[in-house]
Order: C-alpha cells, then sequence, then structure tokens
C-alpha cells in the first residue's frame, strides 16, 4: 500500500514538473516571439544629438558615424546626399504570419549541409535573437529573409520605374518600365489556398515575374524565376526577348550578369535573390542604425514619373546624379550579416547586409569586387502598408517603395519608381509559366 501511495506521489509530482517545464517553454516562446517581432514594444532605440525633424548632412555627420553604414556615410561626407531623420516606429507584420511564427517555434532545425533545413512549413524559421557562440547564427538570419513576409504571400510591382543616371551629369540615360510579380508557392499564411498552391509539381518555394512595358527596343521582354522548396536545387529561370520573340533558359552565371544594363544583376533583386546554399554566412552584429523607413503618404512626391487617377505618385529623387531618394530614415534595430559566395568566379567578394530585425527586409546592402573594394551600395526604401495605397492597408507587408542601386567605382546608379500592391488579383498561378511566357509573347 506504502509503495502505491509513493508511486501516486511520484507521478502527481512529474505531472507537476511537465506541466511546469511545459509552462516555462510556452512563455520562454512567447517572450521570443514579442521579442522577434515586436523589438520596439518596451522602448525605442536612441543615440545622442538624434532627433525627429533634424537632418544630416556633411556638416554634422561625423557625429553620427556610429549609426550609419560605412558607404552611406561616404555620400553624406562628400556632400553627394542627406538624411532626414523620422520616428522609429513599430511596422507589425501581418497577425497570421507571427501566428505561423509561433506554431512552428523551435521545431525547424539545419541541416548538415548550408541549404537544408528541416520543420519549417510557414513564419520566421528562427525568432530567437541570434549569438556570436552559434557559428550558424548568420545562416538562421538568412533563412529568415528567405522566409520573410515580404510581400506577403504574393504581391505586384505595377508599374515599376527603372532609370539609368549618370553621377556626373545628372543624366537620365534610360527610363524602362516594368511590371514585377511575386508569388509564394509555399508557406502562405493569408491569402488563398493558405499554407500551398496545389498542384504544385515542380515543389517550387517561389516565383518571379517580370514584363518589359517600355520602351520599344525591350518592350515585352520578360524573365520567370521558379525557386524550389529544396535549397540544394538551383533556380530554374528564363528570359523572353520580345524582339528575338522565343524563350530561352538562363544559364547559372547569367543571373549575376547586369540586367539589361542596368547597375544591377538578378542576385541583387530585393537584398539577395539567390539560394541560401550559394553563400556562407556570418553573423558580424546586431546594431542600432539609421534605415530608410517611411510613411510613403507624408513625403513630397514625385510629380512627373507617375500619377494616377487616384492621386498616386512614386518616390521622388534627388542629391547627387539624382540618385538618392528623397524619404526619412528611423533609427532601427539591425543585424549586420556577411555573406560571401561559395563560387569563386563570382563577381562579388562579399556583400554586407544590413538586415531589419523587425520585418527581415534588407534596406541597406555594400558589396565588394573580387579585390576586396566597395563596388556597389543598395538602398530599398520601406513603407508602412498604413501609409501607402489603400490597398495595402492592413496588410501586414513592409513595402518596398524606391531603390538606388550605386556603382560607386563608376559613378552611376539605377534607381526604382515603385507602386507596391498587396493584391492577389494581380499574381494568378497561371502567370508564372513559360507557357505564360510565350503566350504574351506571340
Amino acid at each position: 500500500m506504502k509503495k502505491l501511495i509513493s508511486g501516486i506521489k511520484l507521478s502527481i509530482a512529474a505531472t507537476f514538473v511537465t506541466s511546469a517545464l511545459m509552462t516555462t517553454s510556452a512563455l520562454a516562446a512567447d517572450e521570443v516571439i514579442q521579442q522577434s517581432f515586436f523589438p520596439y514594444a518596451q522602448s525605442t532605440p536612441s543615440f545622442e544629438g538624434l532627433a525627429k525633424g533634424m537632418v544630416i548632412d556633411k556638416s554634422n555627420v561625423a557625429q553620427f558615424k556610429d549609426v550609419i553604414d560605412p558607404a552611406f556615410y561616404v555620400f553624406i561626407e562628400k556632400g553627394f546626399t542627406s538624411i532626414v531623420v523620422g520616428d522609429t516606429t513599430s511596422l507589425a507584420l501581418h497577425q497570421s504570419y507571427i501566428d505561423a511564427s509561433t506554431k512552428g517555434y523551435s521545431k525547424v532545425t539545419l541541416g548538415e549541409k548550408v541549404g537544408e533545413i528541416s520543420g519549417w512549413e510557414a513564419g520566421r524559421p528562427f525568432p530567437a535573437e541570434p549569438s556570436n557562440d552559434d557559428p550558424r547564427a548568420g545562416e538562421k538570419l538568412a533563412w529568415n529573409y528567405k522566409y520573410g513576409y515580404n510581400w506577403g504571400d504574393s504581391a505586384a510591382i505595377y508599374p515599376f520605374y527603372w532609370k539609368y543616371r549618370d553621377m556626373d551629369s545628372a543624366k537620365v540615360e534610360r527610363t524602362i518600365k516594368f511590371n514585377f510579380h511575386f508569388l509564394n508557392f509555399k508557406g502562405r499564411v493569408n491569402q488563398q489556398p493558405t499554407h500551398e498552391i496545389t498542384p504544385n509539381p515542380s515543389d517550387l518555394f517561389r516565383s518571379i515575374y517580370v514584363q518589359v512595358l517600355a520602351p520599344d527596343d525591350v518592350r515585352n521582354t520578360q524573365l520567370l524565376i521558379h525557386r524550389a522548396a529544396d535549397d540544394l536545387k538551383r533556380d530554374n529561370s528564363w528570359l523572353y526577348l520580345g524582339f528575338q520573340r522565343r524563350v530561352r533558359r538562363l544559364a547559372t552565371g547569367q543571373v549575376t550578369d547586369a540586367f539589361l544594363g542596368s547597375d544591377l544583376m538578378i542576385e541583387d533583386f530585393e537584398g539577395y535573390n539567390g539560394r541560401i546554399s550559394d553563400m556562407n554566412w556570418e553573423y558580424k552584429a546586431t546594431r542600432y542604425m539609421l534605415m530608410p523607413f517611411f510613411n510613403h503618404n507624408e513625403l513630397t512626391l514625385d510629380t512627373e514619373t507617375h500619377s494616377d487617377d487616384d492621386g498616386y505618385q512614386v518616390v521622388a529623387f534627388s542629391g547627387q546624379g539624382g540618385c538618392f531618394p528623397n524619404i526619412t530614415w528611423q533609427l532601427r534595430k539591425v543585424y549586420e550579416v556577411e555573406a560571401n559566395p561559395v563560387n569563386d568566379s563570382h563577381p562579388i567578394s562579399k556583400r554586407v547586409h544590413f538586415m531589419d530585425a523587425q520585418t527581415f527586409t534588407i534596406p541597406r546592402t555594400i558589396s565588394y569586387d573580387r579585390k576586396g573594394t566597395m563596388w556597389k551600395t543598395f538602398t530599398i526604401g520601406q513603407s508602412d502598408p498604413d501609409h501607402h495605397l489603400p490597398a495595402n492597408k492592413g496588410s501586414g507587408v513592409s513595402i518596398d517603395d524606391a531603390f538606388s542601386m550605386i556603382d560607386v567605382q563608376a559613378n552611376h546608379c539605377t534607381t526604382g519608381q515603385f507602386k507596391g500592391q498587396v493584391d492577389p488579383e494581380l499574381t494568378p498561378p497561371s502567370m508564372f509559366s513559360v507557357q505564360h511566357l510565350r503566350a504574351t509573347g506571340s
């Protein structure tokens, strides 16, 4: 009888301990999720002398060197541009994405090779804070970017203006008008169907479709990218050349060529448009830095490039060569990550990405040539969706709203002006096929 009572007591104790551990684990998970998605809930970052509305230019930039990346610091120091400081604001991603991240918490693991991952279904795979003691912390941050909520489940830039500019003369050499379309096949959390678009015979994770609208010499040039769910599989990419009226498959190396003569490679799209396995990733630091985040509707906009009946206008540019967007910058929590190509023949030696810790977009990137010299610097401005197009309100998508890729060695830049729309009607799955390229082209 005593043994029975003792056994019951031990069972009760074990149940209590298990329950306590589960409660503790749940609390820990909730704390991690809250810290990851709401880093400014308790307090907003500050820096001595920095205040909303102030202008940082060559007269005072030395004071703020610690919160400006080295490339942009040089631009300001030379008088090429300035920074207007705005309030640090919380840009909360859609609750369905946060819920998916909570559900998947601690279930995702890396494989032996870079590019191998298991247990992920949707959401942010590694929401815990990175540690310098973790040799694969940079790789985990790269996965957070890849599986991020940039453009949500699907969206379109419709239209999209690229301008090729000489920084010395300020001459706009060429303007190309595009439509860009983005579609996630897996990890869908909001738009129907959720989780995965089926059928998906090629087991795709994501696809990008690009169409040139003007000028006439490249009109109807189209690009299609298929990214497999298995990161170790190479992307399949096709290019439809309007003047040749034929589809051709892109070779692997062509994703690092200048796209349509611009300062961007296909691999540069969105900050990084490649496989995790194509790079070695190193987490360098967690920093608080000025990043290009703003409310589109509060800016002084470009009244010439684009105007809709509803009054929508794109971001204006100024500064040296017209290469710098007229936006505000926020002091934000940032992860500095270095990406080194696995392939020795890659045209760059490394990219230094400054990933926003709340959205996991990449607002700033610095690229270095094979000799290790600074080559290009990329700015992607981010607008709060609730201060953008009415259709984007409530989407929880950090809206890419302006870009500038500057070749500091050639004194040349390519700028991008967006009308980003989180609208599934603009991104039907049928659009993301080789058959669509041929049908549209003909």
